[in-house]
């Protein structure tokens, strides 16, 4: 049986979501199973186009529903789940009883495990550091603002490499070392070992850029990185240069959106008080009520400019 899973690519809840489901699907329907990946990018015009669905079998874990009739499991954590109103009633609809949903947890990961123990009997034990360390880095669990932008363990040197690296196809291989090695052994691949270290030195370059970029006014960091040579970086910097601040917003570009970044300092003294995935859900984005993000079409960056001023302007009052 050849299983198709669609997973967020690029995000260490993603990767490990898409392991763990792969464990589980191996052990309780089929042993012999060979399992494909394929990673998922939010994007302006977000579309699940049926040649995606090319499995016997096929999952998203950790991403947006689909009411492909070719869908045929589904886990996911996020506020923003669904793509339209049609989508969630079409979920609500769902008989199979193996389309889960649930916002309250932090991340899809430790949600995966969970249904599966209490669903389906599948207790993946040795997967416990896995699910542990989803769970850390989704849900900006760190002791502290050095911990996860120093680097400090094996998981967050993954996190930089999956967050990092071009293209999907090294994350596949992380995908599949996840279901059976520890977060050392896997760091300590040659393949990975290899992406590290220009990747550790282009982490070491964004910091500095947002340092010379950035501002803090009203509890607000605020940074532009259009036409800097980064894509995409450690969303803990902002607070590891200001741990006072409360919020992000930030605009950066990549090889296929535009994008507005919001956050919120996991270690505030200020309890933030706004829902993010609200703020950003009406723009055309989403995401968790602690962190969101907007996607615009490539080239639309004044109109990401304009959203972020608003946004921050908002979380300043």
């Amino acid at each position: 049986m050849r299983v198709r899973i669609l997973y967020h690519d690029h995000c260490f809840d993603g990767a490990a979501s898409a392991a763990y489901f792969s464990r589980f699907f191996e052990a309780r329907y089929d042993p012999g199973a060979t399992f494909e990946y394929t990673g998922l990018a939010h994007k302006a015009s977000q579309l699940f186009e049926d040649s995606l669905f090319d499995g016997d079998v096929n999952a998203i874990v950790d991403f947006k529903y689909s009411t492909s009739p070719r869908l045929d499991w589904w886990f996911d954590h996020h506020q923003s789940a669904f793509l339209s109103p049609e989508d969630a009633e079409h979920y609500r609809h769902d008989t199979s009883g193996q389309k889960l949903y649930d916002p309250t947890y932090r991340s899809c990961t430790r949600f995966i495990a969970d249904m599966t123990r209490q669903r389906f009997g599948y207790d993946g034990a040795d997967l416990a550091e896995l699910v542990d360390w989803a769970d850390i880095v989704d849900g900006a669990q760190y002791a502290n603002a050095c911990e996860a932008v120093e680097l400090l363990s094996a998981a967050s040197k993954l996190t930089l490499v999956i967050e990092g690296v071009d293209g999907s196809k090294l994350v596949h291989r992380i995908i599949r070392l996840m279901c059976r090695h520890t977060l050392e052994e896997i760091l300590a691949d040659p393949q990975i070992q290899e992406a590290w270290t220009p990747l550790y030195e282009r982490h070491l370059r964004s910091i500095d850029m947002i340092r010379e970029r950035a501002t803090c006014s009203g509890g607000v960091v605020f940074f532009d990185l259009t036409g800097m040579d980064v894509e995409g970086y450690n969303k803990f910097i902002p607070y590891y240069l200001y741990p006072d601040s409360i919020y992000t917003v930030s605009v950066s570009t990549s090889s296929f959106r535009t994008k507005v970044s919001v956050g919120s300092n996991p270690w505030a003294r200020q309890e933030p008080t706004h829902n993010l995935a609200s703020i950003c859900e009406r723009y055309g984005g989403g995401g968790h009520p602690r962190v969101g993000a907007i996607s615009f079409p490539i080239g639309a960056v004044e109109e990401a400019r304009r959203v972020a001023g608003e946004i921050a302007a908002e979380l300043r009052q």
